[in-house]
């Protein structure tokens, strides 16, 4: 065990961690500094060390993802319909004639506008976001916007219903997020939170080539279901229920990193990786593998629905 750099497990705050791999921006090329990802002894989370949290503006470039609008494909369609889908099981365990949603990291709040497309008591839908870029487009759509990290927003009132999708990776202090979500929570609210799992094929057979999950430097601590759970609790959550999803998004950056280092693929510098020509088939395969052999082993991103320990 080593705690070098005085690096500390980011889930639960242990010292007790081990070296897991090094990894760099293979997506964005946004910094070239390697970074290191630690396994902590007590709950088996990953974490970067640095955290380079001083660096947002770096990282996050222009050209992030989640900053530009859908592309409109087949697959983002068969994803929106699946979505849709789960909105109306979780819209149907929430009481109440008129609800309000909040959708932390939500750009410019179109997953707000699927919820409202499937649950005609959502009256009141709230987006935290760091993207400027967003809040125009949000607030047309009907959406109140603050343009905030999450753990500096003040929001006086409450919601029935949280999305934390793609989010609790990517802050330092996830217990301490996870406990500002539960003070946010009206009585019989619920918050989903969408994660990355390292318990996986392809997190283990990509562990040392920037395995896409670690989605370095922007991905800062990463659970599995058990040290999700933990750290849930320790924020006075409870875990109602826990669903393993498809990878594919890291399958495909993992396949398509190993095929450039192999000279297989062209490197376009000008363009992030999920631009490249191979990136949308390579998506399209890893979805369908993921799905099939699902009933076999753990798949790489996971569901999680919480609602305050009793």
């Amino acid at each position: 065990m080593t705690a070098a750099s005085n690096c500390k497990c980011l889930a639960c705050g242990s010292a007790e961690v081990e070296h897991w791999a090094t990894a760099h921006d293979v997506e964005y090329a946004s910094v070239t500094d390697e970074f290191r990802y630690v396994r902590c002894a007590a709950c088996s989370a990953l974490s970067i060390d640095p955290v380079p949290r001083e660096r947002l503006g770096e990282i996050y470039p222009e050209t992030y993802y989640s900053f530009g609008g859908g592309t409109g494909s087949i697959i983002e369609q068969v994803k929106q319909w699946l979505d849709r889908r789960m909105f109306k099981k979780l819209f149907a365990g929430i009481e109440g004639q008129e609800l309000a949603a909040l959708d932390v990291g939500g750009g410019s709040g179109w997953l707000l506008g699927e919820a409202k497309r499937v649950e005609p008591r959502l009256k009141r839908t709230v987006v935290v976001d760091i993207d400027g870029g967003a809040k125009a487009e949000a607030e047309a759509a009907g959406h109140v916007f603050y343009l905030s990290r999450v753990e500096e927003v003040e929001i006086d009132r409450k919601f029935d219903l949280i999305f934390l999708l793609n989010l609790i990776e990517h802050v330092d202090d996830p217990v301490a997020v996870l406990a500002k979500m539960r003070s946010l929570l009206a009585p019989g609210g619920r918050i989903l939170v969408k994660t990355p799992n390292h318990d996986s094929w392809d997190a283990r057979l990509f562990r040392h080539s920037s395995w896409g999950g670690y989605h370095c430097p922007r991905h800062w601590v990463i659970f599995t279901p058990e040290s999700f759970a933990l750290a849930a609790g320790k924020a006075g959550l409870g875990v109602v229920d826990v669903a393993l999803t498809q990878g594919a998004p890291f399958w495909a950056v993992s396949l398509l990193e190993w095929l450039q280092r192999k000279g297989l693929a062209p490197v376009y510098a000008d363009r992030p990786l999920f631009r490249h020509p191979l990136f949308g088939p390579l998506l399209g395969v890893s979805a369908a593998f993921d799905m099939l052999r699902k009933p076999f082993a753990r798949s790489s991103q996971m569901f999680v629905q919480l609602k305050p320990a009793s």
